[in-house]
């Protein structure tokens, strides 16, 4: 019954009554596909939050292993408590629901098998089999065009904004224009810790591409934060400054087609975890958990 596998009412961490609640959708029960609409509601805005934490820096004193699995913890039930309340999500996945009829002959429409699948991957997500079984287990919900309409503002900004500047750039190194735009997107906060000069003017580089003695152009100097022996060190450092973001692009990839260390990063080009991973191990970055942030960034952020 309904009161049984109404997770709006239990802990996100529930796995029974998510259990229960799957099942009730697999059998078309009217109340059960309300309740899983909810609780498809809180796994999206679970996704978001985790996104945006990802995409923030966490290298604080106070940041620790512990530190984030207690904030993953407060996320997770946030996110249960607010679709109980309802940000209209819910209500879009119920109205596709109930316009298409099962077929007198199918054990399961293939709306509610959206809906189990969207349960599914709650589940496997909320048991710790990580990303990739979430993302595998919501291909179905995805065809149905739900992760698209649930990018958040500021993503979606970013991404039209810069979009024609990284199909530009893919044109120019093979590299698909959702990978370059999740690295402008980790490396700047999405535009929002953009790289200023001393006088306050943006640099236009979204990439942090620092300047060596080979650069001739604009530099614009910025405290960063580096990983020395996988210990966080802060410094200020010269930065390349650019008229555009354009030039930004255009800038990256040549850096990234013309040194040779890249090289095995454009072969691995067409699987984001390796592209990412290939930035981390050339030397992009000094972060140990470069290639995990920006895996998860093109993967469940984007679209694309």
């Amino acid at each position: 019954m309904i009161s049984q596998t109404d997770l709006s009412k239990q802990n996100a961490f529930d796995l029974k009554g998510l259990g229960e609640l799957r099942q009730s959708a697999k059998a078309k029960e009217p109340e059960a596909l309300k309740t899983a609409a909810t609780q498809f509601e809180a796994m999206f805005l679970n996704m978001m939050m985790k996104s945006m934490r990802d995409a923030t820096p966490q290298d604080g004193v106070m940041d620790s292993q512990q530190s984030k699995m207690y904030t993953s913890m407060l996320d997770q039930q946030t996110s249960q408590n607010l679709a109980k309340r309802g940000t209209g999500l819910a209500d879009v996945l119920m109205r596709q629901l109930t316009q298409v009829a099962p077929a007198p002959d199918a054990d399961v429409s293939p709306r509610s098998s959206t809906m189990a699948a969207a349960l599914e991957a709650f589940r496997a997500q909320q048991q710790g089999a990580g990303a990739p079984a979430a993302a595998a287990a919501l291909k179905p919900a995805a065809a149905a065009g739900v992760g698209a309409g649930s990018q958040a503002p500021h993503v979606r900004a970013f991404q039209e904004k810069l979009g024609g500047h990284a199909a530009e750039a893919s044109r120019a190194t093979g590299i698909p224009a959702k990978f370059m735009l999740g690295q402008a997107a980790l490396e700047s906060g999405w535009g929002k810790r953009e790289i200023k000069g001393r006088d306050g003017v943006a640099s236009h580089n979204l990439f942090g591409i620092k300047a060596g003695p080979e650069w001739k152009g604009k530099v614009a100097e910025a405290v960063t934060t580096e990983y020395v022996n996988g210990v966080p060190k802060t410094r200020t450092e010269k930065f390349r400054a650019y008229d555009s973001y354009a030039d930004s692009f255009r800038d990256y990839a040549k850096l990234i087609t013309d040194n040779k260390r890249y090289e095995k990063v454009l072969a691995s080009a067409g699987d984001a975890s390796s592209f990412a991973q290939g930035l981390q191990r050339a030397g992009y970055a000094t972060d140990p958990h470069y290639a995990a942030k920006l895996t998860r960034i093109i993967k469940h952020s984007l679209v694309g």
